[in-house]
């Protein structure tokens, strides 16, 4: 066996700081092991092996439905079959826009002008002049050809439009320029088609993203005049194939039928919308007449006095041609069973599909994971519980794939599913960070107190303490989400939307969490390539190492420990959180609300939750387990999160059933923690909130008592299991 430099610099102050560490849910037998293992895991990464897969990845842009991405699953699959994993791969059949179509602007008047949606090839940037990359696009955009006005509308939020109508400016029948930012950018189509625009084009303003913000592309990392940010417009109430809620989109001609929605009902985006750089975005902006000045915060970074109006002399056409039909994606998924609990499964994963090259987005991840299936494939011990190492496609069109996945392995999910983890990205720069469900915060915090920051001599942990930002002080709350943070802890976020969790924890209830390193981007353009990686991400290419023991850490922690180490109590520090900000969201506008009842809830499952922890604590030290009661006290642990799974689901889309989570259906983007309070404050009513209260309470009663069982199965006292030691 061969150990690198880069393991060797670390192994010293890594085993002193484990020899230190108490592991939570293991007993001190078993810690030994696990820590023997965890030493032994930490020899197995490479910085070589990391480079090459990102390189093997990332060589070719790597659309869903295109042959290139298929020849991304088939080395994705090749490398964990060779790794000693179990591959299986699951075909969907997805109606989806799978290229960019047809898609045109230009200024008709005052003046004639094709406008570039294109980057530009960069003689220094060998990767920018495949034939093979697209011009910008917006996946599941409307077709249509229009010559109109133009109307300024901001980030072309809900709010912005109704701050256009309360001015007296109409968008309808007009083309909207909106800027990226604020929300989804599906949104900002949907908002816009609501208030009848004719058509919609999305640009990168300098202010947000580009030379305001420092060097651009491809001397330093902000994006250049011609960098484009393409992505999918899809806002159905619900995540996943717009054609079968609910349900998997098997494949077509499989042997088991769905049902699924004619095309013409489903609510796609009706209108043409398409993005451009801002260095086209100008010479709109240059034509503009209009005489009413921009409200407060809607100037952006131009160099001009931004206007509402283009005026009736500016007239621009906007031509989308962008056909949908049904695509063949795959989920790819690497199995490691258990030795001793295979029906119990921890899931790491990460989608492949890329818009045009991926080297971040979201390759780095897909390269870390394929590293940590050959590093768990060469431990001489199988860690006792189950691994999944999961890739999803389509991902970037609407976090499609995953959500067929996990819709149809609903019911084996919901029994055996421990946690995912999901890594989307997770290479992308040098400072460490992560967002979580509680109950696995501290996990993330344990596993980066374990390992070393490279070229350092702090854990990672201590990196990303020290790291600007990190702590909550310093943290805003999105979507009236308030952050979570014990004293001296970093941040650690609220899961929102946007990637391959969504499924997984707020539809079907399962621990969630995402972690990694990130830095600058260029996101979603097509100079996302290992040019921008090489020279701007990680030169020395340590940074993937890292991230997978941080990742393998976690995993062989919860595969191995006796007790899951989930952190139990944190669900009441940040119910009480979540519950405070609710309350402060509907006492603005109804001045006599209160959360009381369900903050003394809380308080009584905090008691009872440090009553658990204190047992199962006193239980482990006492090293003496009884296998099949741990078995039980585990399952139940499993079960805890899916106390907040409501059947009724939500107001906004009753697919989504976390009452503790879930994406912003504004933003599509921001975490809403206890989602139905938030969606009742964003309306400014009352009228439902009794329901949701009584909802909530039967959530927290459910999560309280299935606490209080497991305190009934530890017993009076810590030794009340009995048995023999493992």
């Amino acid at each position: 066996m061969k150990i690198s430099l880069f393991t060797v610099s670390l192994l010293g102050i890594v085993m002193g700081a484990q020899a230190q560490q108490n592991l939570s849910g293991f007993a001190p037998s078993s810690q030994a092991k696990q820590q023997k293992t965890e030493q032994e895991y930490r020899t197995k990464q490479s910085a070589e092996r990391y480079k090459l897969h990102l390189h093997k990845l990332t060589s070719e842009p790597h659309l869903a439905g295109t042959p290139e991405n298929e020849k991304v699953r088939d080395y994705i699959a090749d490398v964990m079959r060779k790794a000693g994993l179990q591959v299986e791969i699951f075909p969907h059949d997805i109606y989806m826009s799978k290229s960019p179509g047809e898609s045109i602007v230009e200024l008709v008047e005052p003046i004639r002008m094709p406008l570039n949606n294109r980057e530009f090839i960069l003689p220094e940037d060998k990767y920018s002049s495949d034939p093979r990359l697209t011009p910008g696009w917006n996946a599941y955009s409307g077709s249509g050809d229009v010559t109109a006005e133009v109307v300024y509308a901001n980030y072309g939020r809900k709010e912005d439009f109704e701050q256009l109508k309360a001015l007296g400016i109409s968008v309808k029948g007009k083309i909207v320029l909106a800027r990226y930012g604020g929300n989804f950018r599906g949104y900002k189509a949907k908002h816009a088609e609501a208030a009848g625009a004719a058509g919609v084009i999305i640009y990168t303003d300098p202010s947000d993203s580009g030379y305001m913000k420092g060097i651009t592309f491809p001397e330093g990392t902000q994006p250049s005049d011609n960098t484009i940010q393409r992505g999918s417009l899809l806002t159905v109430d619900f995540t996943g194939d717009p054609l079968t809620p609910f349900e998997p989109a098997l494949p077509l001609d499989g042997p088991k039928k769905i049902k699924r929605v004619d095309p013409k009902d489903a609510a796609f985006h009706k209108i043409p919308v398409t993005p451009l750089p801002w260095g086209s975005a100008v010479e709109i902006f240059k034509k503009m007449t209009g005489n009413k000045a921009v409200p407060a915060g809607w100037q952006g970074g131009l160099p001009l006095a931004y206007r509402l109006e283009g005026g009736p002399t500016l007239k621009v056409r906007l031509k989308v041609k962008q056909d949908k039909e049904f695509v063949r994606v795959y989920q790819v998924v690497g199995t490691l069973t258990g030795s001793e609990l295979p029906d119990e499964w921890i899931l790491a994963g990460c989608h492949y599909d890329a818009w045009g090259y991926g080297s971040t987005d979201p390759n780095s991840g897909t390269a870390m994971l394929l590293t940590l299936a050959e590093s768990l494939g060469k431990l001489p011990q199988k860690p006792k519980r189950t691994i999944k190492i999961c890739h999803w496609d389509a991902e970037e069109h609407g976090v499609l794939g995953s959500t067929e996945w996990v819709e149809q392995m609903r019911d084996e999910l919901s029994a055996k599913a421990i946690a995912y983890m999901n890594f989307d990205a997770a290479v992308s720069g040098k400072m460490f960070g992560g967002s979580a469900s509680p109950s696995l915060k501290k996990l993330i915090i344990e596993a980066a107190q374990s390992v070393e920051y490279p070229d350092s001599n702090k854990t990672v942990y201590e990196h990303w303490v020290a790291q600007k930002g990190a702590k909550k002080s310093s943290t805003v709350g999105i979507g009236g989400s308030a952050p979570v943070a014990h004293e001296n802890e970093p941040t650690i976020g609220n899961l929102g939307g946007g990637s391959d969790h969504i499924a997984f924890y707020m539809h079907v209830g399962i621990p969630s969490l995402s972690a990694g390193v990130g830095g600058p981007t260029l996101y979603h353009s097509l100079y996302d390539d290992l040019f921008f990686y090489h020279k701007f991400v990680d030169s020395t290419y340590k940074m993937g190492p890292m991230v997978e023991q941080v990742v393998g850490t976690m995993s062989l922690r919860l595969a191995n420990a006796d007790i899951l180490p989930y952190d139990v109590s944190r669900y009441a520090t940040d119910l009480t959180t979540h519950l405070k900000t609710a309350e402060k969201a509907i006492k603005a506008y109804s001045p006599s609300y209160s959360i009381e009842k369900l903050l003394a809830q809380v308080e009584t499952l905090k008691q009872n939750a440090e009553q658990f922890e204190a047992k199962a604590k006193a239980l482990l030290s006492e090293d003496k387990l009884d296998k099949s009661k741990l078995k039980a006290i585990n399952q139940e642990l499993r079960n805890l999160e899916k106390a907040f799974i409501d059947p009724k689901g939500m107001a906004y889309g009753s697919w989504y059933r976390s009452l503790y989570a879930s994406s912003d259906p504004y933003s599509g983007y921001a975490s809403w923690m206890l989602p139905a309070f938030q969606y009742e404050a964003s309306l400014k009513s009352t009228a439902n909130l009794a329901d949701i209260e009584a909802r909530h309470a039967k959530a927290i009663e459910n999560l309280n008592n299935k606490i209080v069982s497991l305190n009934q199965q530890l017993g009076g006292t810590a030794s009340s299991l009995g048995g023999g030691k493992n």
